[in-house]
């Protein structure tokens, strides 16, 4: 497994070896999770480096599941040892989609450029064209690469939706639960709070990945948990969490700068068909959005304790910006709201 010390291989690879697999977790630091068992054998291994990952393999491996791969070199690096590789199991994206009008996660920004997919998006739905610009036409570069080998590698494509759980580098949950140990008691959600961005827990995930690695097979699947739920309902869900009551506004039309904007905020529906997963892989969830929250609220709140959650999250800093938490604004908004209403 190459990029194992992360988020998703934390729960995959003890869902592989409670399966009977002997798995060699890879990646940059070698690291291992306390969770694992103790026959898994940890490795350090530079994802760029070629020589090193065809070393890694030696005479070869059943299955090579890859949850960093990303573009065309690293397509290339697991097609050149094909003959090594008993089949793959591939982590791609949901943002590979667009809609019939060309537009997709790379579009958002644009004046009507938010897409419109059909609900559910089936595997079929078109993507972006390959290429090395952005990260949706990168993971459509990676799946084209992979896919041309046809037989040579059977490799499985999990395009993944919002990736939720502990140990995420970016979690949107943070938005609510940062806001409520704030102590904030109103927040505002643009679109109405109607956004659905499908998420899929680390453990479906994990589940998607085993089930895959028993049944190899040349395929894309979408990977998703059992409900998309409405920004609205996941901030109501993580509320009963940590037992407070937040007045929601709701504001139809989009953010207005940083008031009402979120991680979910997309202004139709982005919801995964997951029944080719449940016909090729007779997958089942192992946990709804809901249900995991709990562990989610409790890792968040722990990585927050004591510093700064720039600190604690510096990638989803990087990624968001402060904005996310820019309370002045949002009280300025809501004194203007209250006064309209009035």
């Amino acid at each position: 497994m190459i990029g194992a010390a992360g988020q998703i291989g934390r729960a995959a690879v003890p869902a592989l070896a409670e399966d009977g697999w002997e798995v060699t977790a890879a990646s940059l630091g070698g690291g291992r999770d306390e969770r694992w068992p103790g026959e898994v054998r940890a490795v350090r291994l530079d994802r760029e480096d070629g020589a090193a990952l065809a070393a890694l393999l030696g005479d070869g491996a059943d299955v090579v599941v890859d949850l960093v791969a990303y573009g065309r070199d690293h397509a290339r690096q697991l097609t050149g040892l094909a003959d090594r590789i008993g089949s793959a199991v591939i982590i791609s994206s949901g943002a590979v989609y667009e809609d019939d009008r060309g537009r997709g996660f790379d579009t958002q920004g644009e004046p009507d450029g938010g897409p419109r997919y059909p609900v559910p998006i089936p595997e079929s739905q078109r993507t972006v064209a390959p290429g090395d610009t952005t990260y949706s036409t990168r993971k459509v570069l990676l799946e084209r690469e992979l896919l041309a080998v046809g037989d040579e590698l059977p490799v499985t494509l999990l395009r993944a939706g919002a990736i939720h759980g502990p140990y995420c580098r970016s979690p949107r949950e943070l938005y609510f639960v940062k806001r409520l140990l704030d102590g904030r008691t109103r927040r505002v959600l643009a679109y109405g709070g109607r956004s659905r961005f499908h998420p899929v827990h680390v453990s479906n995930l994990a589940e998607l990945i085993r089930l895959a690695a028993l049944r190899p097979g040349s395929r894309v699947l979408n990977a998703g948990d059992p409900q998309a739920p409405t920004v609205a309902e996941i901030g109501a869900a993580i509320d009963t969490v940590l037992d407070r009551k937040t007045e929601t506004v709701l504001p139809d039309g989009p953010p207005e700068g940083t008031v009402g904007d979120h991680p979910w905020a997309v202004e139709h529906p982005v919801v995964y068909d997951m029944a080719a997963a449940e016909r090729e892989l007779d997958y089942r969830p192992v946990t709804g959005y809901v249900e995991s929250l709990p562990e989610t609220v409790d890792w968040l709140t722990g990585q927050l304790r004591g510093r700064a959650w720039t600190d604690a999250f510096p990638k989803m800093a990087a990624s968001y910006g402060t904005g996310l938490f820019d309370y002045a604004a949002e009280d300025a908004w809501l004194e203007r709201y209250d006064q309209g209403a009035s």
